[in-house]
């Protein structure tokens, strides 16, 4: 049975990284690199100093002159970029050049063999930058070598993370009025005038409506379909259905106890009741036959709650196996206090001298911690950690002298404060440390907060403003409204008219001649569904949650109408979901499955793709495919938007995505109509 002790929480910074997405699959943020002060911080860790020299005008951040302490062994060490660009690049970081010159310096100038060595500068567009050192000590340059590599090593992304951290800020959407940027916005006007027209266009047909059957909704079949029947059973089935998430909170209770162990049975249990749950949810509106509009609502909702199950289930099984680790170390503690040291030096090993001692001079967070895992994780190294050893040197009860007490006890409370700090994560309560966060009411409150995916404690609002929620709530009404017109007097008689073609025998190839006319009168319509049903969701259904919850994080989207590119647009437009698919699906791909950024992009897309096929098959009753290979048609095309072609070509990238997004939605279900 596992003991509940607190995790101890860490006075220092934890070193958490800020992982905001970048435009490469969401990859953390790259940084700008300065190597020169990399490799200032190798000759420190090997006792040696980098004077300072006057600038290179060749170069922005100069070079660094020749050492002139000739006691030290490095002779001379030479720095040039070979660009002024400062961005990081994967491609820009190379490994060190080596290169070992006798007598560098002829009165006090650089050799010309010297000079012969130092790459040519001005080669434009390489983009690289390379440091040369002069040395004739074959060990010193093998350590300048390694210290540059660890320097690298930092700032290059980790590609294999279990978890990737989210990053949850106070913030306002991008159309919420209490965005300064938005309201200051040079384009305010436009959003204003798009509402105008919005009203003008629905007086018009409300007005058409009234002359032609006395009603401003028409005859209002939509409406009628709706609520003709089953609206309490499906509120009712929707209440049981996120009760029902309740599940994944009993289990990870169980992990916690120790009846069951996440790492061999837990998630493979987890992803069963994950599989019986969104059969559930497809299979009741199949049995009830419901209309499409309570079928889109009912599934839709419930991949919600599929996703927040998998989040909270995942990450809580990661942190319990964590907490069962840090509880075997201080275990081992306590073994370590009994034992009375030899007099005489031990020869146990391991040795004192043979343990890695550079990292307890660093705050220990869980950031260190993975750093130095990762670097005993490669394929090339065999060999244990050195907690590893230490603890089967206390496990075989063998003799120690008073300086491996000593340093034993240090390595393991390293590690024990440095998964302590997991265990914390960003929360600042130790009330949401796990294991406190495993609670009732922290999982049904997480539940009902508007982001899929789960972590300690998310930033929270002070106070809810009534204002602002009602503000929301009759743009809500508003927005409804609206589509149900729309689609009343532009959508409905089409699709009525591709009915009547099927009932009254049409072939194949008669209601195929008709496509294009009926994809022509949906492209326009479908686009206004579509944009208002984007807003309807992620500004103002989300936004009210977000403020009934205290939830002060509203990045629900970025800029995607800005969008050059379909990558760019599928990270801006959905950014809940995409943050989801990101961590539990494209880097859980990469650390679980061991494979490359690419083949981890195929992997999102596909599912992605998969689960928008099922929702089309939910509501037309067909198993066809049309969205799911539309969707996987992105993948050439985010290649195509890199090409030289298309590279640089913002305004002519953004028509493209335009174009796409005005006869997607139209093509796509005149397909399902007419075939």
């Amino acid at each position: 049975m596992a003991t509940t002790e607190e995790p101890r929480p860490v006075s220092n910074d934890r070193g958490h990284s800020a992982t905001n997405l970048d435009n490469n699959h969401g990859v953390r943020p790259r940084r700008e690199v300065h190597h020169p002060a990399d490799l200032a911080e190798a000759l420190r860790a090997v006792g040696l100093r980098a004077p300072d020299t006057p600038s290179d005008s060749n170069s922005d951040s100069g070079c660094e002159d020749r050492d002139k302490d000739k006691d030290k062994p490095l002779q001379s060490v030479f720095l040039q970029r070979k660009s002024t660009n400062d961005s990081y690049d994967d491609s820009a970081v190379v490994t060190p050049e080596i290169v070992p010159i006798e007598n560098p310096e002829v009165n006090g100038k650089p050799s010309p063999k010297y000079l012969q060595s130092l790459p040519k500068s001005g080669s434009v567009g390489e983009g690289k930058k390379t440091y040369v050192v002069v040395s004739d000590d074959a060990e010193l340059r093998e350590i300048l070598r390694r210290g540059l590599e660890r320097e690298r090593e930092k700032v290059l992304p980790s590609r294999r993370e279990k978890l990737r951290d989210m990053v949850f800020t106070k913030q306002f959407s991008c159309f919420d009025r209490q965005n300064q940027d938005a309201a200051n916005s040079q384009f305010h006007g436009f959003y204003v005038l798009f509402w105008i027209g919005m009203t003008i266009l629905i007086i018009k047909m409300g007005a058409e409506n009234w002359r032609k059957t006395g009603s401003p909704l028409g005859t209002n079949e939509i409406m009628k379909t709706m609520f003709r029947r089953d609206v309490v059973v499906l509120l009712l089935s929707d209440g049981i259905m996120c009760g029902l998430t309740g599940v994944s909170w009993a289990m990870q209770r169980l992990v916690f106890r120790q009846y069951i162990d996440w790492e061999r049975s837990g998630w493979i249990i987890q992803n069963i009741w994950q599989t019986l749950f969104i059969a559930g949810v497809v299979g009741l509106p199949l049995v009830r036959d419901w209309p499409w509009t309570h079928t889109v609502f009912f599934v839709l909702h419930g991949i919600v709650m599929l996703m927040k199950q998998h989040s909270y289930a995942f990450y809580n099984g990661h942190l319990s196996t964590v907490y069962k680790k840090r509880q075997s170390l201080l275990f081992k503690l306590k073994q370590l206090e009994l034992v009375s040291p030899v007099s005489s030096p031990s020869s146990t090993s391991p040795q004192v001298s043979a343990l890695s001692t550079s990292h307890l001079a660093l705050p220990p967070s869980a950031n260190e911690y993975h750093e130095r895992r990762r670097s005993l994780s490669k394929p090339q190294s065999t060999e244990k950690s050195d907690v590893e050893n230490i603890s089967n040197a206390i496990e075989a009860a063998e003799p120690l002298d008073m300086e491996q007490l000593h340093l034993f006890e240090r390595l393991i409370k390293w590690e024990a404060d440095a998964l302590a700090d997991e265990l914390t994560g960003k929360a600042t309560d130790p009330a949401h440390y796990y294991p406190n966060n495993l609670t009732f009411q922290n999982h049904y409150e997480y539940i009902v907060l508007p982001t899929v995916v789960y972590e300690l404690q998310y930033p929270r609002s002070d106070s809810i403003k009534w204002s602002y929620v009602a503000e929301k709530a009759c743009a809500l009404i508003g927005v409804i409204f609206v589509m149900i017109m729309i689609s009343q007097a532009f959508i409905y008689p089409v699709v009525m008219r591709t009915v009547y073609m099927k009932e009254t025998g049409w072939t194949t190839a008669q209601r195929f001649q008709e496509f294009p006319w009926v994809l022509s009168d949906l492209i326009f319509p479908f686009m206004m569904e579509y944009l208002l049903a984007w807003y309807l969701i992620w500004e103002t259904v989300l936004n009210i949650l977000a403020e009934l919850t205290y939830f002060a994080d509203r990045s629900f989207y970025d800029a995607w109408w800005n969008s050059v590119s379909w990558d760019q647009y599928a990270r801006d437009w959905n950014r809940p979901v995409h943050n989801f698919l990101l961590r539990h699906v494209y880097h859980s791909s990469i650390s679980s499955m061991k494979v490359n950024k690419h083949t981890a992009t195929l992997i999102t897309f596909f599912l992605s793709a998969c689960v928008h096929e099922l929702v089309m098959w939910c509501i037309f009753k067909k198993l066809r495919g049309y969205l799911l290979m539309l969707q996987m048609c992105q993948l050439p095309l985010v290649k195509l938007s890199r090409t030289r072609w298309l590279r640089n070509q913002e305004t002519l990238g953004n028509m493209l995505f335009w174009a796409g997004i005005f006869t997607g939605p139209s093509l796509l279900c005149s397909l399902y109509l007419i075939l």
